[in-house]
């Protein structure tokens, strides 16, 4: 990484919530500082400085721009990103590189956007505005069009520079990870999961994976998969730790000691106990789950409560409220759906009784379960659990 100032291309990174954070909002930007460091590793460019309400990244001229922007857009905390022009603090400089920028595009009408950050510059936002669009007209005879333009250029007065640009890139927006706490999530191969994991990775958190398997009664596709998607969402996390739980031991003592009725809200109830174990081995404060409210029957509220009681942690579900479409059009556009759907075998599909319980009685679940003596099992499965190390 080499410093740049004098470079005239720039990347100009814009934030929204973390605009938000008032006296907590130096320490927001120090963490996507470092994220984008990280997601920027090993390519040639300048450091990564703040402006106000914004950063600034310098390119270097052996920068691979468009590899760049494609990590960027992968970044948690920034909304949107342009490539822009640093021009000196003239009107002149303004006007000049506005109309180089506008010959690249093809377009009949335009608008200027100026923002002024730095209000010692000598003319303001309409005058500018007016400035460079009347030379824009002039030499291309397009007409000026405030709504839906073909063509917007962009102007930002900094203090210690001016950016010219013509487009803004989305990126996922929200919290830069490692801005909140940590929390385990448990993720299967399956479509909601992964989804679910992503929510809360967008709200700052960090996240240590749990998966459940059922070897030697399942293949290891589902290991496979969830492997995949643990290292697909880590390039929005940089590192990620995944348990892999065996399971099958504890389900086999469940099937053969319990109602059939009442096996998958036990087995969720053991899983949970598990995942609390390993969230306080890493300090973790909250488990994720990818639950929504009567998608399948283990997850009616009755149920639910009647899992959950296991642990003190609380459960985010940042899928409650979301129909099954809603979930596969986000896996689609985040990347995780074509994994999700590789045929595997679930573990919570083996042993599966053909009319499992939809509104557990919670005094019912824990006089069975107290039948069970399953912690010996869980401490058997802690010790046989294997951590994987995703990095990126």
């Amino acid at each position: 990484m080499t410093e740049n100032m004098n470079s005239d291309r720039f990347i100009l990174i814009h934030y929204h919530e973390i605009g938000l954070k008032g006296k907590n909002r130096g320490r927001f930007e120090r963490r996507l500082m470092t994220n984008i460091n990280r997601a920027l590793k090993g390519l040639p460019r300048g450091n990564v400085r703040r402006l106000s309400g914004r950063m600034m990244l310098a390119l270097t001229s052996d920068s691979p721009t468009e590899m760049i922007c494609e990590r960027l857009a992968t970044v948690f905390g920034i909304a949107n990103f342009s490539e822009a022009i640093g021009v000196d603090r003239e009107i002149e400089a303004i006007r000049e590189t506005a109309w180089a920028l506008a010959q690249k595009a093809d377009f009949a009408s335009f608008k200027i956007v100026t923002k002024r950050g730095d209000k010692t510059f000598p003319l303001n936002s309409e005058q500018i505005n007016r400035d460079v669009g009347r030379h824009i007209q002039t030499l291309s005879g397009a007409r000026v069009q405030m709504d839906a333009p073909d063509l917007t250029c962009f102007i930002e007065i900094a203090p210690q520079r001016i950016f010219v640009y013509a487009e803004k890139i989305p990126a996922p927006g929200g919290l830069p990870v490692g801005s909140s706490e940590r929390a385990v999530s448990l993720i299967s191969s399956g479509i909601d999961s992964p989804v679910a994991s992503y929510k809360l990775m967008k709200r700052g958190v960090t996240l240590t994976y749990v998966h459940f398997h059922s070897q030697p009664y399942t293949n290891r596709n589902s290991q496979r998969n969830t492997e995949d998607l643990v290292r697909l969402l880590n390039r929005h996390q940089f590192a990620s730790d995944l348990y892999l739980v065996p399971f099958v031991e504890i389900q086999r003592s469940i099937m053969t000691h319990a109602p059939a009725s009442y096996r998958v809200i036990l087995y969720r109830r053991a899983m949970l106990r598990i995942a609390e174990a390993i969230a306080k081995k890493v300090d973790a404060k909250a488990l994720v789950t990818g639950e929504n409210v009567g998608q399948v029957a283990s997850q009616t509220l009755s149920n639910l409560r009647a899992i959950e009681d296991v642990t003190t942690l609380p459960i985010l579900r940042p899928l409650a409220g979301d129909n099954k479409e809603e979930i596969i059009r986000e896996a689609r556009r985040i990347g995780t759906y074509d994994i999700s759907i590789e045929p595997y075998e679930d573990c919570c599909s083996v042993f599966v009784p053909k009319h499992p319980e939809t509104h557990a009685n919670l005094e019912k679940v824990r006089a069975i379960e107290s039948e069970l003596d399953l912690a010996p099992l869980i401490k058997q499965t802690l010790t046989q659990t294997e951590r994987k190390t995703f990095k990126l």
